[in-house]
Order: C-alpha cells, then structure tokens, then sequence
C-alpha cells in the first residue's frame, strides 16, 4: 500500500497557515466592527487663510482676490543699475608659494575662495590685505585679478 504524502511537518506547517488565516479574518471583522464609518465631509481637510490644514471650512469673509498677472513666475530680470562693483576686498588666510596657490577670506561675507598663482598679478602673502574679482571655477568661485593693496 502507499503511503500518505503528507508528513506531520507537513500537517503543521498548514495549521499553523489556517490559524494565521483565521486570526487575519478576526482582526479584519473587529476593525470594521470598531470603525464610526467615514462620511466624505469627515475625510475633508481644508486650508485656512493662514496656510494650516484645518477640518472647519473656511470664512468667505476672510477670502482674499489674487489678481494672477501680479503673481510672477520665475527669477525676477536683472535690472541694468543694479549691477555690483565686480572688484572685491579680502585678506590672504593662507598662501603655499611653493605649490602655487591659496585661499582668500572675503571681508563682506566671510566666504573662502580659492586663488591660484596664474591669477595674480602682485605677489601676495599670509595676512595681506587684497584686492581680487571672482570668476567661475570647476569647483566654484575663484579670486582671480588679485593685487595687494
């Protein structure tokens, strides 16, 4: 006679995914039992004249008219008067003669901006005070056109 191809590993391992089963389809019953049942107006959320997400709808009194030509799109054009004075001021923090290159603190912001010898046109020093214009790098602003001052 054969034998039952089923092995009490077997047998197990499929109560133990009939109880999962079964304990799913409770849990599923009692959360519907326990729901209050969303109405549509409790899921709506609206924004008050603040920006902040509210459950109360807001006041027409309150409504403000946006004219939508005023609202503008995109970086504002330059305007030809606004242009800054290109020649900047600043102080050598450090200067490696024998490698060729360094770093200047600009004296408005504070910022580093890297120099290399090509871009002189004095010979500077630590602590010099300088004057340098900036110029797009590969790796960002350089003080190029640098003179001692």
């Amino acid at each position: 006679m054969a034998r039952s191809q089923q092995t009490f590993g077997k047998k197990e391992k499929e109560k133990k995914r009939l109880k999962k089963r079964e304990e799913k389809a409770k849990r599923k019953v009692e959360r519907k039992a326990n729901s209050k049942g969303g109405d549509f107006e409790d899921m709506l959320a609206y924004v008050d004249e603040n920006g902040h997400l509210t459950d109360t709808p807001p006041d027409p009194t309150k409504k403000v008219k946006v004219d939508a030509e005023s609202i503008i799109i995109g970086i504002p054009k330059k305007v030809e008067g606004e242009e800054e004075d290109p020649v900047r001021q600043g102080k050598v923090s450090f200067f490696d003669t024998s490698k060729g290159f360094g770093f200047i603190i600009d004296s408005e912001n504070n910022e580093k901006y890297f120099v290399h010898v090509s871009g002189l046109v004095d010979e500077i020093a630590e602590n010099d005070k300088v004057s340098f214009e900036l110029e797009r790098g590969m790796k960002g602003m350089n003080a190029v056109r640098v003179k001692r001052v």
